[in-house]
């Protein structure tokens, strides 16, 4: 990238772009060079980069990234335990893996999240990410014509929006064509802690093939091979190619010191959401 910066390999997947000098600052890095990385390797984690004041200079720089997807609250979601949260990602519970956007009008691109602050080591909230077309093109032949046959439908009504999304479990990258999964995974069933359950329904396969269809998928998804779960540090950048990847959250303690800013980068152009059929 450049000589002040050492990239490295993250396992099974990503990278990792370090300083090589103290003090440097993450708006210093190349765009484009950042936007080639994450195309490539699908994520990418700035670690040990003096970062954002606050939310204002992270937009400012997400906006470099491209064109920002606004919310109702602007262009930066504050990832925080709320006191009564009304939805599972305000709470301290996991999160199912998912790709963002699934009920909005339009699917961003990239995701890129600041840690403002980490919880401890001890204390849970890893971000989890899986790699789907290497999920793919793992699976046996069998398995993956099971995965092929099936379409999941997606309602979910939040204070954001009351969407309902339809896609085909395998599906393509919408530019590169290339094989991806879109897959709203089910919350732990009769799970009385989550709250805010989608509605979702799977089709396509018979009630034991739809068994293990979750079970097989399950399995791939947090395979080793293709399953990255990030422990966050303060000041840690993390882009994620939302065209390719899965995410999710594991479940941390509550009151812990967790607290992320989120902004979506949509594509050039921006990619009209195929899934969505009511918003």
């Amino acid at each position: 990238m450049t000589a002040d910066v050492v990239v490295a390999k993250l396992s099974p997947f990503g990278v990792v772009v370090s300083p090589a000098r103290p003090a440097a600052a993450v708006t210093e890095l190349p765009l484009d060079r950042l936007r080639e990385l994450a195309r490539t390797h699908h994520l990418v984690l700035l670690r040990g980069f003096a970062t954002f004041a606050g939310p204002a200079e992270l937009t400012g720089w997400c906006g470099a990234w491209g064109e920002i997807a606004m919310w109702p609250f602007g262009a930066v979601l504050e990832l925080v335990e709320h006191d009564r949260p009304d939805d599972h990602i305000f709470d301290h519970s996991y999160v199912p893996l998912h790709w963002d956007g699934m009920y909005r009008q339009q699917v961003p691109e990239f995701q890129i999240f600041h840690c403002v602050s980490a919880p401890g080591a001890d204390q849970g909230g890893r971000t989890t990410f899986s790699n789907t077309p290497v999920v793919l093109a793992d699976a046996d032949p069998d398995t993956r014509r099971l995965w092929e046959r099936v379409t999941g439908t997606y309602r979910r009504k939040m204070e954001f929006y009351d969407s309902e999304a339809v896609s085909p479990v395998v599906t393509t990258h919408p530019v590169s064509g290339f094989p991806v999964l879109r897959y709203g995974e089910p919350a732990i069933a009769g799970d009385p802690d989550f709250i805010n359950h989608p509605d979702l329904e799977f089709t396509g396969v018979d009630a034991v093939e739809l068994a293990r269809f979750h079970q097989s998928l399950r399995e791939a998804l947090y395979s080793p091979a293709h399953f990255y779960a990030h422990a966050w540090q303060d000041g840690d950048v993390v882009v994620s190619d939302n065209y390719t990847l899965l995410h999710g959250r594991e479940a941390f303690t509550s009151r812990a010191p967790r607290h992320l800013r989120r902004v979506h980068v949509l594509g050039d152009p921006p990619l009209d959401n195929p899934a969505l059929v009511r918003s």
